[in-house]
């Protein structure tokens, strides 16, 4: 199942510890924040201004 913009940050480390080193990559170090934990990846990639489209293709691509 794809990962889209719309999941969660936390349920996604949840399912998928393996995806913390592409957040962390990308500057999102409080990965165990309660902002992570209700978060969706869109609101997070916005308030990182990363894009997107680019992490989820990642995403995917890991967990593939």
């Amino acid at each position: 199942m794809a990962i889209m913009k719309s999941d969660i940050v936390g349920e996604v480390l949840d399912r998928y510890p393996q995806t913390a080193a592409l957040f962390l990559e990308i500057g999102m170090h409080c990965l165990g924040c309660p902002s992570a934990r209700g978060e969706t990846i869109e609101d997070a990639c916005l308030t990182h201004e990363e894009d997107c489209d680019a992490l989820l293709a990642r995403i995917n691509g890991l967990i593939g």
